[in-house]
């Protein structure tokens, strides 16, 4: 149901400002915009719905250990909080990756423009681009932080 929701809300959130530029009330640049917010806001709402998801009742070893009413609400909360700590983790782990990515394929391709000019200066380009690889293993030190914490 859930999944149903989230790939309709994103078939609205692109239909909808490509309709618009096509009936000429949106230009260029105003689609590119409106896409880029609606695209954050379904990614913002799809995190929200899998967060949701996981933060359901106790499951059936939580519900057998906890016998009173009390343990059933701090088994669910258990449930919980380990089900956001992997989606932090996966969300460290991924935008770490993207952001080095990103960064990595900006600070090489630099480098290797310099390099065409001037052949000296390969070991201060090379230390750029591993500088940018380091974000990567910051995003991946911080998910095992979070999941060494459970």
């Amino acid at each position: 149901m859930a999944l149903t929701v989230t790939v309709a809300l994103l078939a609205i959130c692109a239909a909808a400002p490509a309709a618009a530029h096509r009936a000429g009330m949106l230009g260029v640049r105003s689609v590119r915009l409106a896409l880029g917010l609606n695209a954050f806001a379904f990614f913002g709402l799809l995190a929200a719905a899998t967060a949701l998801m996981f933060m359901g009742g106790p499951t059936a070893a939580a519900a057998g250990l906890a016998e009173t009413a009390e343990g059933a609400g701090a088994a669910a909360g258990e449930a919980a909080g380990s089900g956001l700590a992997y989606i932090g983790a996966g969300i460290a782990v991924g935008l770490g990756s993207l952001g080095a990515g990103i960064a990595t394929g900006s600070a090489a391709s630099s480098a290797l423009g310099a390099l065409s000019e001037n052949e000296g200066i390969m070991g201060k380009a090379l230390i750029f681009v591993a500088l940018a690889e380091g974000i990567a293993i910051y995003g991946l030190i911080i998910s095992f932080m979070i999941l060494n914490s459970l």
